[in-house]
C-alpha cells in the first residue's frame, strides 16, 4: 500500500482527509511543518500532501527542504488563490496544487496521477549503457566496467540497484523504496536482503575503482550516489 505524508495543521481537515484516503493509502499525519519534515526524514513515503500555511516551518520551507534530497511528488493545499504565489510554489518544486475548499474526488484523482507519473519516472531502464565517474554499466551483459577495460559480472538485482542510483543521482533512497522498486514487492523490514546486495555492489565497484566513492550512506535516511 502506498504511503502518504499528510501535513495539515487543521485537525478537522486532517481528520477528514485521513477518513477519505485511508481506504486506499497508508496515511501518516503531521500537524506542523517541523513535524512533517521530521517524519519525512525518519520514514519512507510515496507522496506528500502539504498545506501551505503551517505552524513552525511553512509549507514553502518544507517544500524547499524536501527538494534538497528527494523528488517525491508533492501536492500543495492552499487557501490562497493568488496565481503568482501558486506559480512560485510550482517553480520551487511542487508537482500540483489544490485551492481550498476542494473536491475530494479531484484530490483523489490528482494523487493517482502523481503516483502514476512518479512511478513511470523512476522506472529502471536497462536498455542504454550507463556511465558514472570512471565506471560503465553494460545492460546487455549485466556487467560493470572501468576505463581500463576491466569488467565484472553483476547479479540482476545488483545491476538494477546501481542503474537506479545512476539514473537518479541526486535522490536519497530508503531501504523500503529500494526494495519496492527493485524487487517489486511490499517491504516488510527485511533489511538483510538489501544490505547484502548493496555490500556486494560496493565490493565490485572497489575492485574496479578504489580511488573514488560511489555509494554513500545518508545516516537515518538511506543511500545515494556520492
Amino acid at each position: 500500500m502506498k504511503r502518504i505524508l499528510l501535513v495539515e495543521d487543521s485537525i478537522e481537515t486532517s481528520k477528514m482527509l485521513h477518513t477519505i484516503l485511508s481506504k486506499d493509502y497508508q496515511i501518516t499525519q503531521a500537524f506542523s511543518g517541523t513535524e512533517g519534515l521530521l517524519l519525512f526524514q525518519q520514514q519512507s513515503f510515496d507522496l506528500i500532501i502539504l498545506d501551505r500555511m503551517l505552524p513552525g516551518k511553512s509549507g514553502q520551507e518544507v517544500l524547499e527542504e524536501v527538494r534538497q534530497t528527494s523528488q517525491i511528488p508533492i501536492i500543495i493545499l492552499t487557501a490562497i488563490s493568488n496565481q503568482n504565489d501558486i506559480a512560485e510554489l510550482l517553480l520551487k518544486g511542487a508537482n500540483d496544487y489544490l485551492t481550498k475548499p476542494f473536491n475530494n474526488n479531484e484530490l483523489k484523482a490528482r494523487i493517482v496521477v502523481q503516483l502514476r507519473t512518479h512511478s513511470h519516472e523512476e522506472k529502471i531502464t536497462t536498455t542504454d549503457i550507463l556511465q558514472y565517474k570512471n565506471l560503465t554499466l553494460y545492460p546487455d551483459s549485466f556487467e560493470i566496467g572501468n576505463k581500463k577495460g576491466a569488467r565484472l559480472p553483476l547479479k540482476r538485482k545488483e545491476f538494477d540497484i546501481l542503474a537506479l542510483l545512476i539514473q537518479h543521482p541526486d535522490k536519497v533512497y530508503t531501504k523500503e523504496q529500494l526494495y519496492e522498486l527493485i524487487w517489486g514487492e511490499s517491504y516488510y523490514g527485511d533489511e538483510n536482503t538489501i544490505n547484502v546486495h548493496i555490500s556486494n555492489v560496493r565490493k565490485k565497484i572497489k575492485q574496479l575503482d578504489d580511488k573514488n566513492q560511489y555509494i554513500t550512506t545518508v545516516w537515518g535516511i538511506g543511500i545515494k550516489l556520492s
